[in-house]
Formats: C-alpha cells, sequence, structure tokens
C-alpha cells in the first residue's frame, strides 16, 4: 500500500483472498490521478479559493514564498444518502462543497505564508468516526489515507524543490496528517524541513511523535500546535480528554492553561469571509481542550452548540495567519 499502483494491487488481494469488507461491496471510487490539476483542492499555481484574502492587509504571497503548505481538509462528507464509504473525486458537488467551505475558510489562512498544497482524496464518510461497523470504517480511512500518502509522495516529487513545509489540518485530515508525520517526518531527513504542523480539531497526544514536540511559545519551530474547541465550561463526554493530551492556546500560543482574553484576538470569519470580527472570542486550555466563551457574530444568537469544532479555524483566523508568518521568519533565522 505505498503508492496507487500498489494500492490497486492490495485491492485486487482483497477481492481474490479474503471476505469482502462491507465498505468494498459498494462501489468504490477510482483512485486520484495527482499529476492532473484536478486532483488538487488547492495549487499555488493557478486560481482557486486557497488565494482568497479577507482583507488587503493581509495579501496572498503565494508568487514568492520560499516555503509550501501542505493542507488536508476535514470530512466535507456528509450527506447520509450516500451509501459509500469514501468520497468520489469526480463528485462535482462534493468537490464544490470542499471548495467552498474549508479550502476558502481554512487553507486561505496560509496563503501569506506559503504555497498551498491541497489535495482532493477519497475522505471517509463522516459515518466512519461513529459506526458500530469498525471495520469497515478502518479501511474507509486507510483508503483515505493512501491518496493523502500519494499526494504527499507526487508533491514532494514534482512541486517541492526542497522548500520547508508547513503542514496543516483539520479534523479527519488532521488524523491523516499525524500519520504522514509519523512516516515521513519523525526522525525522519524531512524533519529538517519542518516549519511547524497545525494539527487542529482531532486529540494530539503531548508525546505523539518521537522528535516533534508540542510549540509552547509563539517563536517555536519544528513542533506542532493543536486545539478543539468547545464552549466555556462543557467538558466533552464522548471525546478524549486530560492532562495527556496537547492544547495549544492560539491566542497566546502556549500551553500554561492561563486563560487568553478576547482582546489578543485579531479577527473571526464567520460567514461573511470578508468582514474580520476582532476580538470576539476568548481562549482557555482545560483538561485536553480548549475553551471558547460563545463569540458574537451576525446570527450568533442561533447559534446553540456546545462543541466548537467547525470553527476551530475560523475563531482565530487572524492569529492563525500571523502565527503562521512569524515561524516562518525564525524558522529562516
Amino acid at each position: 500500500m505505498k503508492y496507487p499502483f500498489l494500492l490497486c494491487v492490495w485491492m485486487v488481494l482483497i477481492f481474490s483472498c479474503a471476505p469482502v469488507p462491507p465498505f468494498l461491496t459498494k462501489s468504490v471510487p477510482a483512485a486520484p490521478d495527482y499529476s492532473k490539476s484536478s486532483s488538487w483542492a488547492a495549487l499555488p499555481d493557478r486560481t482557486d479559493l486557497a488565494d482568497r484574502s479577507p482583507n488587503p492587509d493581509f495579501p496572498d504571497l503565494q508568487a514568492t514564498s520560499q516555503v509550501d503548505i501542505f493542507f488536508l481538509h476535514p470530512t466535507i462528507l456528509l450527506n447520509y444518502k450516500v451509501k459509500d464509504w469514501n468520497g468520489d473525486l469526480d463528485d462535482a458537488k462534493l468537490n464544490k462543497e470542499v471548495d467552498e467551505s474549508t479550502i476558502l475558510y481554512q487553507s486561505s489562512a496560509f496563503n501569506g505564508s506559503g504555497k498551498v498544497y491541497a489535495p482532493r482524496y477519497r475522505q471517509a464518510h463522516y459515518r466512519s468516526f461513529f459506526t458500530e461497523d469498525k471495520a469497515s470504517a478502518k479501511q474507509a480511512l486507510d483508503l483515505a489515507y493512501e491518496d493523502v500518502k500519494a499526494a504527499f509522495e507526487f508533491y514532494l516529487k514534482n512541486y517541492n524543490q526542497g522548500r520547508p513545509i508547513i503542514i496543516a489540518a483539520h479534523s479527519q485530515g488532521t488524523l491523516h496528517a499525524r500519520r504522514l508525520i509519523k512516516e515521513y517526518f519523525d526522525n525522519k531527513p524531512l524533519q529538517n524541513k519542518l516549519v511547524v504542523a497545525y494539527l487542529v480539531g482531532w486529540p494530539i497526544l503531548k508525546n505523539e511523535f518521537a522528535s516533534i514536540p508540542p510549540c509552547e511559545n509563539p517563536e517555536q519551530t519544528g513542533c506542532f500546535c493543536t486545539w478543539r474547541s468547545f464552549k466555556h465550561g462543557y467538558t466533552p463526554e464522548k471525546a478524549l480528554i486530560g492532562d495527556s493530551i496537547a492544547v495549544t492556546n492560539p491566542l497566546s500560543w502556549r500551553m500554561d492553561g492561563l486563560p487568553a482574553p478576547k482582546s489578543l484576538n485579531e479577527g473571526m470569519i464567520a460567514r461573511n469571509f470578508e468582514k474580520i470580527l476582532p476580538q470576539r472570542a476568548d481562549a482557555q486550555e482545560q483538561n485536553g481542550v480548549l475553551w471558547v466563551h460563545k463569540p458574537k457574530f451576525p446570527g450568533s444568537f442561533f447559534f446553540r452548540r456546545k462543541n466548537y469544532h467547525i470553527a476551530d479555524y475560523n475563531l482565530f483566523y487572524i492569529n492563525l495567519r500571523k502565527n503562521a508568518q512569524h515561524r516562518v521568519d525564525l524558522f529562516w533565522k
């Protein structure tokens, strides 16, 4: 299961040598060809939604950047009418949903610090995280990771040209990014090229990696930042919590457990991408999660959920953008 060719071999072996797993009894989408531009949600040499900026004060600098961003999007395949376990890259509607959500509102935060590469991949369906059919869910996630791995291999060979790398991801993307970092960076020569990893929306242990530590201050490089956002005072019952989970405060960029007031928040992004909303959300590390008092934004009166997962990036968009730029500057020094 190293490359697309071997993935095909693996699929043949499954069909011929073992009982067919439940999700493989349905259609399995064709593997992506990463030599095709259509297999990427964002590339720096073309116009896409990763190029957008909410304000002229934060220009897209990809054309001149000497750093790369490898961005892995979260789960967008949420439709329960879809019976397959993995998304189809030929699904124009799904691709549009990916582009107009995570690529615009998340990956664009990095176009001031690097060239944004965001592969499309056969993402595992949302049900994979809740089903009792754990075997099928695992195979769906493994299939998604094989695409991520193939995309990264193609990126290294054809795009990177030896530039430093920022790994950025959210939710399912972070699950795959964690695996990617262990395989390609942790105690590997490529670790020297890692500026920072933003592993957001998934629990990451403080000792997750053998030689890549969590970032403990805003000046550190070669480390990882991670958080999961919840309403202040709420402790999720079904989420992994505790002191062993790393949490970076995205306002102070520290792990000291101290509250960071909303006055430090330079801008969140809500539905209107072009309107920056400063000083709307605070942040505090607590028991393996990030607590945030309910922010105010247009329509926030109707926002009742206690899990702010969907807004992990949006709540701290400008702070994240500036932090990535800052760490790139420090990496060169």
